[in-house]
C-alpha cells in the first residue's frame, strides 16, 4: 500500500512539474506584454507587473500590420487543414482497411517523410512553386503546408479508423449500403473525433510555420503571422521586447481558442452510442 501510495504521489508531481514546465513561457510571454519599458529594463524581474499597461500592444499595432498578417496566416492554416482532411480521411480508410503492400509501402513512406528536415527539400520546392508561379502566393503556401502535414494526418487518421468495428460496416453493406455510403454515412461520424483532433493538428502546424513562409512569401502583403514577428528585431539582433512579447501573446491566443472550443470533441468517447440495435 506504501508503495502503491508513494508511486502515485511520484506521478502526480512529475506531472505538476511537467505542467508548469510548459505553462512558464506562456506566463512570462504575458506578463511581458504587461510590463512598462521601465520594468523591462530592471535588473531585478518580477512576474507580476508592478505598472501593468497596454502601451506594448498599441504600439505593436502601430508598428505592424498585425492583423493583415493575421488573415493570411488564417487563410493559409485553415485552408490546409480543410484539404488535409478531405484528402488523408479516405486514403487512411483505404490503408487501414486493405493492408496489402502498397499500403504498407505508403505507411513506410509516412514514417521516413518525417525524418527529412526541413532544409533538404526547400531549394527544390521553391524551384517547383517558381516553375508553378507560385511563389509569393498564399495558394502556394497553402500546397506547401498540405504536403507536410498530409503524412501525419494519414497516421492519425489510420488508427482512428482501425479502432472503428468492421462488424459495423458489414452489418451497412448487408442493409444494401454501398463503399462510399458506408464511409459517409457509418464510418465518417465515429470518425469525428479523429477528424477533429487530425485538423487542429494541421491548423495549428499552418498557424505556426515559419521557414517555409519566410523563404516563400517575399512581398510584404503575403507574409504570415510568424514572419512578421520577426519584424520586431531590429538589424543588429536587439530586440523591441514589449511590442514583441504583446503581439506573440496574440499570436498565440488563436491556438488556445480553438484547441478550447473542441477539445471535448478529442477527448470523447469515439463510439458512443456506436452499437448497432
Amino acid at each position: 500500500m506504501r508503495t502503491s501510495t508513494a508511486g502515485r504521489v511520484g506521478q502526480y508531481a512529475a506531472l505538476l512539474a511537467y505542467l508548469v514546465f510548459l505553462a512558464f513561457p506562456f506566463l512570462w510571454l504575458l506578463s511581458t506584454a504587461f510590463k512598462s519599458p521601465r520594468e523591462l529594463g530592471s535588473l531585478h524581474p518580477t512576474w507580476i507587473p508592478e505598472d501593468p499597461t497596454l502601451d506594448n500592444f498599441r504600439q505593436a499595432f502601430d508598428e505592424e500590420p498585425l492583423l493583415r498578417a493575421a488573415g493570411n496566416s488564417l487563410l493559409a492554416a485553415l485552408g490546409a487543414a480543410l484539404v488535409a482532411v478531405l484528402i488523408a480521411t479516405p486514403l487512411a480508410y483505404v490503408m487501414a482497411r486493405h493492408r496489402t503492400r502498397l499500403a504498407r509501402a505508403a505507411t513506410g513512406w509516412v514514417v521516413v517523410s518525417q525524418a527529412f528536415p526541413l532544409v533538404l527539400v526547400i531549394i527544390p520546392l521553391f524551384l517547383v512553386l517558381k516553375n508553378l508561379r507560385l511563389i509569393n502566393s498564399l495558394f502556394g503556401l497553402v500546397l506547401v503546408y498540405v504536403v507536410w502535414a498530409l503524412p501525419f494526418a494519414l497516421w492519425m487518421l489510420v488508427g482512428y479508423v482501425r479502432a472503428v468495428p468492421v462488424e459495423l460496416e458489414e452489418a451497412a453493406a448487408v442493409d444494401g449500403a454501398g463503399k462510399l455510403r458506408t464511409l459517409v454515412s457509418v464510418t465518417a461520424p465515429l470518425l469525428a473525433p479523429g477528424i477533429v483532433a487530425t485538423a487542429l493538428f494541421a491548423f495549428i502546424t499552418a498557424w505556426n510555420e515559419f521557414f517555409f513562409a519566410l523563404v516563400l512569401l517575399k512581398i510584404p502583403e503575403k507574409q504570415t503571422l510568424p514572419v512578421v514577428l520577426t519584424h520586431f528585431i531590429g538589424a543588429e539582433g536587439v530586440a523591441d521586447l514589449g511590442p514583441l512579447a504583446a503581439a506573440a501573446f496574440l499570436a498565440t491566443l488563436p491556438s488556445l481558442v480553438v484547441f478550447a472550443i473542441i477539445q471535448r470533441r478529442i477527448t470523447g468517447g469515439m463510439l458512443t452510442g456506436a452499437v448497432k440495435s
